[in-house]
């Protein structure tokens, strides 16, 4: 239902060379484009996954740094779910949607940048937007 590259520059953690698939059977997978295996699957949609995404978000690590190492996944379900790559399919989030919008089609990130002001790292810029069947569009962080 839906795939998204991950190039070596998003800085992921196995995000590099790797796509992640979305499929009808509820399940998110995350595939190594150099061998054609797949490296891990999420399971946790009820329904057909819509939209798969590399985030911008990061889970404090020392060892890791400001490497983003989370995806995240939208589906019929009405649900987004954002799961940490290194931690072997666990999930880590779940956005509900309004039982009337019939699901979620769409998500986007968007880095939000305050005007005039310098930018520091405590300032929650990064907003996700997501779209619904019914059409309505949702601004979320």
């Amino acid at each position: 239902m839906s795939i998204k590259y991950g190039s070596n520059e998003l800085g992921n953690i196995g995000g590099a060379n790797t796509i992640l698939s979305g499929s009808h059977d509820k399940s998110v997978r995350l595939w190594d484009i150099r061998s054609g295996k797949q490296i891990q699957v999420f399971n946790g949609h009820l329904k057909e996954v819509n939209v798969v995404k590399y985030s911008p978000f990061v889970i404090n690590n020392i060892e890791i740094g400001n490497i983003s190492n989370v995806i995240c996944s939208a589906s019929i379900d009405r649900t987004i779910r954002f799961w940490d790559i290194r931690s072997n399919k666990k999930e880590l989030y779940v956005l509900e949607g309004d039982e009337r919008d019939g699901g979620i089609y769409c998500i986007e990130f968007l880095q939000l940048k305050k005007k005039g002001k310098q930018i520091n790292s405590n300032d929650n810029l990064v907003k996700l937007c997501y779209g619904s069947f019914r059409g309505t569009i949702y601004i979320w962080g």
